[in-house]
């Protein structure tokens, strides 16, 4: 069953956020940036309210959520209701696909990945944004969950996990890129995007087909 009780119920929470921490945001958002190559037909997973599609230049957008779907809609993203597991799209449909801390919320990881490998065209990147759950703020949160509405159905990753999940799919040629090196409460600015893995919270993985 796909998680979208929290974010019907507080989607408008859930888009302040974005404002309320816009360096942690912006961040994350430049993170992604220089990860993605140049696509035509690019698809984000778990859209919600259009937050990284809309300024990265994603087209089209797949979210469980209806009140989700609706914002992300009115912000000009070409939106589809459905779920990572079955993805209602064709074989090769697209060659950028990505996902920005949606596989925590996802009921089978190796399902999706395994959905998303099948509607890449050949050498299409896939682009995976998360919370690494062994950094500090990933423990923070797996220590809080239960006080968050939207974490308390949380499943966090670590890389290895979902490196694991991605070679299972047959993805390869990996790149790493990872920020947000404070708790949230503390960053009042940019932070630096740097490669790899290991001392930022928030990193992201960059993969072909």
């Amino acid at each position: 069953m796909p998680r979208i009780g929290p974010f019907e119920k507080y989607t408008s929470r859930y888009d302040n956020w974005f404002e309320k921490n816009r360096p942690v945001y912006k961040s994350e958002l430049e993170a992604l940036r220089i990860s993605m190559p140049r696509s035509s037909r690019s698809l984000e997973i778990g859209v919600g309210s259009g937050r990284f599609a809309v300024p990265l230049g994603i087209l089209y957008g797949l979210d469980p959520s209806p009140g989700m779907i609706n914002i992300a809609r009115k912000r000009g993203i070409r939106t589809v209701c459905g779920v990572a597991e079955k993805l209602p799209f064709k074989d090769s449909t697209f060659d950028l696909v990505m996902m920005v801390t949606t596989i925590c919320f996802l009921d089978d990881a190796g399902s999706a990945f395994k959905e998303v490998y099948r509607i890449l065209s050949p050498g299409g990147a896939f682009i995976v944004g998360f919370i690494d759950k062994n950094s500090s703020l990933g423990r923070t949160y797996q220590e809080k969950k239960m006080y968050n509405v939207f974490y308390q159905l949380a499943t966090f990753y670590s890389v290895d996990d979902i490196m694991s999940l991605l070679k299972e799919q047959n993805f390869n040629d990996f790149n790493f890129v990872q920020t947000i090196f404070h708790g949230l409460e503390k960053i009042k600015n940019f932070e630096p995007v740097i490669n790899g893995y290991g001392e930022g919270s928030f990193v992201v993985i960059r993969t072909v087909k």
